[in-house]
Parts: structure tokens; sequence; C-alpha cells
């Protein structure tokens, strides 16, 4: 276990030091180039890539390394560390403030711990397997909600959005009649963990990578919270499609997803 703190605390600082160099240059002018039609990167993503990136690998240069902007290092590991270093890229390059660090460290394919720091509230949620979630220093849990009609639920939209029919778009239709109400805050690592203290009630999102879901996936199991694909399956990093919920309205948003 002495193990498992140190990952986490060198975790946590990461997070928290890439966070604030983000918070810092948030009215700064900065460079934007495209990965897609809408799908954008800024150089302080690319930054904060490097600055997590030469954290983590010089505390644990035995470990594997997978990121957003390009970055793998896959040598067979027993560990790997999967980060996203801006989650929420495009309200952060319109000076929206709602954004994250994500780090998650995987042990043979499983998730070990997961962290998600928003440097704009100051709010580090964080979990290891077996241990419970949290956000900051106090212990998180799901919501009590039950009835699907009473739920706040939250999405994301693909970034090939405009150029394909698996677009979300037929989802977010069934769901508006059917729910309290739909939030589309532009990040599903945080998406994930206001799941997973009670904010909303579920999530779900399609065409999502690993580093997008692969700390909040753990904070919500370990907040007692499900998480699995649209089937239901056992959700593993790699799933392209979560559903995400506080367990309770959890069949009733897949009977949705289900929809024609």
């Amino acid at each position: 276990m002495d193990k498992v703190n140190d990952y986490l605390r060198v975790a946590q600082e990461t997070a928290s030091e890439a966070g604030q160099m983000l918070r810092q240059n948030m009215e700064n002018a900065r460079e934007i180039s495209y990965k897609g039609i809408v799908d954008l990167v800024t150089n302080f993503d690319n930054q904060a890539q490097q600055m997590i990136f030469m954290r983590l690998s010089s505390s644990f240069p035995e470990h594997d390394f997978l990121a957003e902007e390009g970055l793998s290092r896959e040598k067979g590991a027993e560990f790997r560390w999967i980060f996203d270093p801006l989650d929420g890229t495009t309200n952060y390059a319109h000076r929206f403030p709602v954004f994250c660090v994500a780090i998650a460290l995987e042990q043979k394919g499983e998730s070990l711990l997961g962290v998600v720091y928003d440097p704009m509230r100051e709010e580090m949620f964080w979990a290891v397997r077996g241990k419970g979630a949290f956000l900051n220093e106090k212990r998180i849990q799901v919501s009590s909600v039950d009835d699907l009609d009473r739920s706040l639920i939250a999405t994301g939209f693909p970034y090939d959005l405009r150029e394909s029919e698996v677009n979300n778009i037929k989802h977010f239709n069934n769901f508006m009649t059917r729910v309290q109400a739909i939030r589309r805050c532009g990040s599903a690592e945080l998406d994930l963990c206001y799941v997973a203290c009670g904010r909303f009630d579920g999530f779900w999102e399609l065409k999502l990578k690993p580093w997008d879901v692969a700390a909040g996936a753990l904070i919500i199991k370990e907040a007692g919270g499900q998480v699995t694909d649209f089937e239901g399956e056992g959700f593993r990093s790699f799933s392209p499609d979560v559903l995400a919920t506080n367990g309770l309205i959890h069949k009733a948003m897949k009977a949705i997803l289900h929809l024609d």
C-alpha cells in the first residue's frame, strides 16, 4: 500500500501543478491549432502534457504512458498512466472556466487510482481502488435520486458531429422529455466526477477515448455508482461509449439509449 500512496501523492501533486499553470494562463494569449473542424488543441495543452509526462516518467521510469496529444509509450509494463492534460480544451480556448486535469493509473489493465483536478474551483477528486472516493479530503457518494423524471443528467457530443450520423443528437432528444434537465459542460472527466459526488445523477456519452474516462470512471465506482457501456456490459477505459449513473437510474437510462 505504501507504493500506492506514493503513486497517489505524485499524481495529485502533478495534477495540481499542471492545473495551476493552466489557471495562471487562462487569460493569456494562446496558440490554437485544429485536429478537425471543431477539434482543437492549444499550446497550453501541450505544455501541461509535457509537465505531467516529465514528472511521472522521472518518478516512475519503468511505467507505460498514454495521453491525448499523441503521447504513447508502451513497453508492456505492469503499470500504465493514462492522462488528459486539459480536459475541456474548447472551454479553455474560449476562456470558459470549466476544465480539468485528469490522471489515472492502471495495473495490468485494471484501474488502480484516479485523480481529477479542477484548478478554477480548487477541487481535487480522487479515488484508489477499494478505498472509496473523495473530493479534497471529504468522502463522496452518488445521489439517491431514483426517478428519472427528477434526475439531472449530463452528456457531450463527439468531435465528428458534423460528419457522422452517430452523433448523440437522437439520444439527447430522447432524454430531453424524460428527465428534469440535461447539462452539457464540455468536460467528460468533470461530468463523471459530478456524478460521483451527487451533483449529477447520470451521464452518457459516445466516442470517448481512454484519457476522457479512465480517472472519472473509477471515482464513480468508488463513490457507489455504476459505470457500463451502452449495452450494460462491464466498462473498460477503452470502451468508446459510457453510461455512468448513481446506479438507481441506470436501467432507465439504458432503456432510453436503446430507443429508435
